[in-house]
């Protein structure tokens, strides 16, 4: 058994041995296929912060939504209606969450995501018991938008998965970019092979590129750009260069400019210890995912602290409070359940032989969703 499913072994025995949880959390992200390494991370961050709260009254159910939004809307139903869960979580892509949230919510259940904030979810389709915990999908974008601006780009070519976060990527981008566009593609979700996108770059007449390509997705492309010799400068969020991706693309990601609410140099108490214990438990450097499920799970116990889940009022009240130590430092939520949050701007370095990131700027400093107004609660 290696470290990671050693280490989560362990978390899991803790949990089940409670007789009787008042609490019962389903879990439903991507643990297979070619985004399990964003879902294994949030995992592994929401579990860490579990244990070390080292609670009886919390259990957690996990399981694997392949990816596909059938799957999840059937693990969703099982969850709720067998397992009798009291809150869910999880779910890392767009379109899986649209499948999911709305009728998880109308039924009464708490969800707390630790990734996924397609638009609509903070607009016309908010709700009381529906709590972002990530950042709204466009957030990273924008600030990639405001850093292209502040650099000096005048036209960029964009592009981004055909899928709700990809729209709210590149919509985010251009709220902020305040240049010209030389191109605007959406490509296939998961593709892997990007030679006639990166073509369209090279005969663009575009000074920069951003692209939004989280996963496997971004992999390949930095890797073919990179070996494509097309030089322009390349921004992008957080998703495309993170740890688990930065070291499967190697130095082809060297220097590239990105955007995150949160990186490992944050410095404050609660980011430090949570960079150390969760090198201590799995042996590997936390992600942005990972950062996202610690505190998501803190959350979650900072209101279980406070209210009964059964009284449904008062733990929504506890949830908007949000009286936890964020690893990003200081947390709120905006009227429409979103984060109000600093994002930075990184650079991508070599520390030894890790492939990582340092902030090197600040993008948007207390940033506010653009749906919020849309949102009547």
């Amino acid at each position: 058994m290696n470290l990671r499913n050693a280490a989560l072994a362990a978390s899991m025995a803790l949990i089940a041995a409670t007789a009787q949880a008042d609490v019962k959390v389903g879990m439903i992200t991507t643990l297979s296929g070619g985004g399990a390494g964003l879902g294994i991370d949030v995992r592994d961050g929401f579990m860490l912060a579990v244990k070390q709260a080292g609670r009886d009254d919390l259990e957690v159910v996990i399981e694997d939504d392949q990816r596909k939004p059938d799957v999840a809307v059937q693990l969703a139903d099982k969850m709720i209606q067998s397992e009798k869960v009291d809150v869910l979580t999880g779910i890392i892509w767009s379109n899986l969450a649209m499948a999911v949230v709305p009728a998880a919510t109308a039924q009464g259940k708490f969800y707390l995501s630790p990734n996924a904030g397609p638009s609509p979810l903070a607009g016309k389709g908010c709700h009381p018991n529906y709590f972002n915990v990530a950042w709204q999908n466009d957030n990273l974008h924008e600030a990639a938008g405001a850093y292209a601006t502040d650099s000096g780009f005048k036209n960029s070519f964009v592009l981004a998965p055909n899928y709700p976060a990809g729209k709210d990527a590149l919509t985010g981008y251009k709220r902020f970019f305040k240049g010209e566009l030389a191109g605007e593609l959406y490509t296939k979700l998961g593709q892997t092979d990007y030679a006639a996108e990166i073509a369209q770059i090279r005969a663009s007449g575009a000074d920069s590129v951003f692209f939004f390509l989280p996963g496997g997705m971004g992999i390949s492309f930095l890797k073919q750009y990179a070996a494509s010799g097309v030089d322009l400068p390349l921004v992008g969020p957080a998703f495309s260069f993170d740890q688990g991706v930065l070291q499967a693309v190697g130095d082809a990601a060297m220097g590239v400019k990105n955007t995150s609410q949160w990186n490992k140099d944050i410095d404050n108490a609660a980011n430090a210890a949570f960079v150390e214990s969760f090198q201590a438990e799995y042996g590997r450097l936390p992600s942005l995912y990972a950062s996202q499920g610690f505190d998501t799970a803190n959350l979650l116990i900072s209101a279980m602290d406070k209210a009964d889940v059964a009284d449904a009022d008062a733990f929504r009240a506890a949830l908007k409070a949000a009286e936890f130590d964020s690893v990003r430092g200081d947390f709120s939520f905006g009227d429409n359940h979103h984060p109000i949050q600093t994002i930075y701007v990184r650079e991508v370095i070599k520390e030894g032989d890790v492939f990582t990131n340092k902030i090197i700027a600040t993008g948007l400093s207390d940033h506010v969703d653009a749906y919020g107004a849309e949102c009547k609660m």
